[in-house]
């Protein structure tokens, strides 16, 4: 059998299609800053409201009372917004997936941090403080090790950090319920708090689109 050799210009194994996934990550992310933007506009039309005579909804002792129908429609307004950006940290790490693939790929260096953080990074304590910002500048340094870092991913991190600390991030400790009677109570927390997501999310579109653009030119000028 006779051997073919391989071309200098071959793209190198395990280089991955991006575009497609970039696209969906970015229409992803525009749709749950629209949701977070919603949620704001119900936030805002329960503190006009204001807080019924019979009180909140949970009036503790595992007690709740009936929702009215402003209630009800952010219930349904929450739930939408809970599966939106659900289907956007989807998109987004299979994004991530692939340009971490690729950077391994076009470097030759194997991740500072392992594939399981990909995933885990986000959920596990303390250390979700800074790993998946990690992840995401491990992609950039491994193929552009003589580039600073774009600015626009320190952004989108501060962003998110700042919108977990809010108390109604993508994780946060009270139900639905619960954030209807902060609501009534002291909207502005919230309002801040929602619109620091949806600066987050419009951040996260951006890097995505940077660091897409960046590693497809450099694939291009390869000659891959």
């Amino acid at each position: 059998m006779i051997e073919q050799k391989s071309s200098p210009h071959d793209p190198p194994p395990g280089l991955r299609p991006v575009r497609g996934t970039a696209r969906c990550a970015v229409v992803a992310l525009a749709l749950a800053g629209a949701a977070w933007l919603v949620r704001a506009v119900w936030h805002i039309r329960l503190a006009v409201a204001g807080e019924p005579a019979s009180g909140p909804p949970d009036q503790g002792g595992g007690v709740h009372r009936p929702l009215n129908s402003l209630e009800d429609s952010y219930h349904l307004v929450s739930s939408a917004g809970a599966g939106v950006t659900a289907v956007c940290a989807i998109a987004f790490l299979f994004w991530l997936d692939r340009v971490r693939d690729n950077a391994k790929a076009l470097s030759g260096a194997n991740p500072r941090y392992g594939y399981g953080w990909l995933w885990f990074g986000w959920v596990v304590p303390v250390v979700n403080l800074w790993i998946p910002r990690g992840v995401v500048a491990d992609v950039h340094r491994t193929v552009f090790p003589e580039r600073r870092l774009p600015a626009v991913v320190n952004w989108w991190w501060g962003l998110w950090l700042a919108g977990l600390a809010g108390g109604v991030g993508i994780i946060y400790a009270d139900d639905t319920d619960e954030v209807i009677a902060r609501a009534y109570h002291g909207v502005l927390p919230l309002l801040a708090a929602d619109l620091v997501i949806v600066a987050a999310a419009g951040a996260a579109a951006l890097m995505v689109h940077t660091l897409t653009t960046a590693q497809r030119e450099h694939i291009a000028g390869k000659g891959y």
